[in-house]
């Protein structure tokens, strides 16, 4: 029977919390995450041994007080971009994960410790799946991201995505808990069965590991190369990006980087997101200023193509359907919509372009923007267009004219989600550019983070990775993930290298977040499962 006093039930609730927000520094602590639920599942079961004496919902707060320590660790950064988004994305977010870790404590109350355990699995996947795919997504915290330091332990995410990270992590907890539990409840003493438990996690540990690092050092990529180079223009976002520069002197600024280092060997040229900060229309696009700016560079560099991101807007035509995301302009009956968008130029008029479609709430979008779209005007404005913004609905990667490949245009967040991210690849891109701009943040672990969360990408997809930030940081990524030539924070450079690019297609490609369908579908069979006891223990008792 475990006894726990208030304060070292609080004290415990708050180590879990610690412990997790560990995996996202620097430290590269990932592992720690095997162990991180532990100090909370004794808790757990504290209240659940004690089940007459208090109800589920001191579980809840519990684990409250644990996940928003984890989320404050971790996330505290976006106060620098808005206080008022950072609070409500510190405090929804914890409310969901600690709703799913009561869930998972009701379950076990109704069901007992087997389906409970269980239940702790798919309910926290079937979450984080949801999480990617709702109006209200937040993955940043996605548990399997807890590993990005760590690439040489899950290479195995080529099968798994990042949310076999977290079905990892959540098992080996539940494994480690258990076997100590069991071992106490029998004296301390070392008999068989404690022995096959110690085993049997030895091996849910080792096995993943060590195929990892043995897939890490084995892994060869085809000869297949590209000749990128990548520009940090280095703009401060608050102070000269959006509102008192130039944009012919940002293009300036981007275009004698990339002339110092190009030359007619170079394939791509790639400048970070809204390097164009102000509406383009599209229907005229090549007539615009600044497209017009960068011709004789496309000119002089016609062997390249250049792929960069800017603000643009279209129209729409009577008896176009009108979208939710649309608005009207100024004493007009005409629509129109805006987009954070990536180009790809080169000599010729045809310029492709792509919409973000992964956008940021509260910044670029407003959630159900179809029913709640008079709460657009409350979008936080970090630059460019605000409100919600349009999409388009498939992945559609760049085609080459110069060379037989197709290039997956990443904005900015979307590079934090693995399923979305494959469906370019499933599309036939051979390499992915990551455009983003991570000034809004400061000099804070905010933009480490999301550096480190295209590694993983990388893994799962087995494509190189071309990372253009305007303030940094900039890089390479191999398809194993690792980091190659990364610029400083917060000065103007500019990289060359070469990339293989790639054709082969990787299971977590072809089958996307499986663990979450999956997950989700067990969800629902034990929500009924319980209402369905609820109902028979009622019927009993009448």
């Amino acid at each position: 029977m475990i006894n726990l006093k208030p304060f070292q039930r609080y004290l415990l609730s708050i180590s879990t919390g610690l412990l997790i927000s560990l995996a996202w520094t620097e430290l590269n602590l990932g592992l720690v995450l095997l162990i991180a639920l532990i100090p909370l599942l004794f808790v757990e079961e504290f209240f659940y041994q004690h089940k007459e004496n208090y109800s589920s919902v001191r579980v809840f707060n519990h684990a409250y007080i644990a996940i928003i320590t984890w989320n404050i660790a971790s996330t505290w950064w976006i106060y620098y971009a808005s206080f008022f988004g950072a609070v409500g994305a510190v405090v929804i977010n914890s409310f969901l994960y600690s709703f799913v870790f009561w869930q998972f404590h009701v379950t076990k109350r109704k069901l007992g410790y087997s389906a409970g355990y269980i239940s702790l699995m798919v309910y926290w996947c079937a979450f984080e799946y949801l999480h990617y795919n709702w109006e209200f997504e937040w993955p940043w915290l996605i548990l399997g991201h807890g590993f990005s330091h760590n690439i040489k332990l899950v290479q195995w995410y080529e099968f798994t995505g990042t949310l076999g990270g977290s079905l990892w992590a959540i098992l080996i907890n539940i494994l480690i808990f258990r076997t100590f539990l069991y071992y106490k409840e029998n004296q301390s003493k070392f008999n068989k069965k404690v022995i096959l438990w110690i085993v049997t996690i030895s091996c849910f540990i080792g096995i993943p590991i060590s195929y990892s690092v043995y897939r890490y050092y084995s892994y060869q990529e085809i000869e297949n190369p590209v000749n990128i180079v990548v520009t940090q223009p280095n703009i401060d976002p608050y102070n000269g990006k959006f509102n008192s520069r130039n944009v012919t002197d940002q293009l300036n600024i981007m275009l004698n980087l990339a002339n110092s280092v190009g030359d007619s060997n170079t394939d791509f040229f790639v400048a970070p997101e809204t390097v164009i900060p102000y509406d383009i229309e599209e229907e005229n696009i090549n007539e615009t200023e600044e497209i017009q700016y960068i011709r004789p560079f496309l000119k002089k560099f016609s062997n390249s193509e250049f792929v960069l991101g800017s603000s643009t807007t279209k129209d729409y035509r009577a008896g176009e359907k009108i979208p939710s995301s649309a608005r009207k302009y100024f004493k007009s009956d005409i629509y129109y919509d805006s987009y954070n968008s990536a180009l790809l130029l080169d000599t010729t008029d045809d310029v492709q372009i792509y919409h973000k479609s992964r956008l940021v709430t509260g910044v670029e979008k407003i959630p159900y923007t179809e029913y709640l779209s008079f709460l657009n005007s409350l979008a936080v404005d970090l630059g460019g267009s605000t409100g919600t913004l349009g999409t388009q609905k498939d992945r559609t990667p760049f085609a080459s004219k110069k060379k037989n490949l197709k290039i997956a245009p990443v904005i900015c967040y979307e590079s934090l989600f693995g399923e979305f991210v494959s469906e370019y690849v499933k599309n036939g891109a051979n390499l992915i550019f990551v455009i983003t701009n991570d000034g809004w943040w400061g000099d804070t672990p905010g933009y480490k983070h999301h550096l480190t969360y295209s590694c993983l990408r990388a893994i799962e997809t087995r494509r190189s990775i071309a990372r253009s930030a305007n303030t940094g940081i900039s890089c390479f990524i191999n398809q194993r993930g690792d980091i190659l030539q990364a610029t400083k924070w917060w000065e103007k450079a500019v990289i060359k290298g070469q990339l293989n690019a790639n054709n082969k297609i990787t299971f977590y490609v072809e089958f996307g977040d499986y663990i979450g369908r999956i997950s989700a579908f067990i969800t629902v069979l034990l929500l009924l499962y319980r209402l369905a006891f609820n109902f028979k223990k009622k019927i009993s008792k009448s």
